[in-house]
């Protein structure tokens, strides 16, 4: 039992070392790691499978950061190149 616990936290610490290299940007970082929480609690809920779930949690995180800062920088696109309107005058 001792030896299947052991693959497991060498699995889990390879997996986390792979995704921190591979989503090297502070906002993927960070929805990968938010992402890999949630889905560690899920896959452990779900039949004792955090490491599963917390790969899958990682991956959905790190889309969804990068949708977040997607339309984030659209916003500010679109703020930009709106004209600034002048204020109404009273003078009629």
């Amino acid at each position: 039992m001792t030896s299947n616990r052991t693959a497991h936290r060498l699995l889990a610490a390879s997996l986390a070392a792979s995704l921190l290299l591979a989503f090297g940007t502070p906002a993927s970082a960070k929805g990968c790691i938010k992402g890999a929480a949630v889905g560690a609690v899920a896959g452990h809920v779900a039949g004792h499978h955090a490491v599963l779930g917390a790969a899958a949690g990682c991956v959905v995180g790190h889309h969804m950061a990068k949708k977040k800062q997607r339309e984030q920088k659209l916003q500010q696109q679109h703020q930009q190149a709106a004209p600034a309107q002048p204020a109404a005058s009273d003078h009629a």
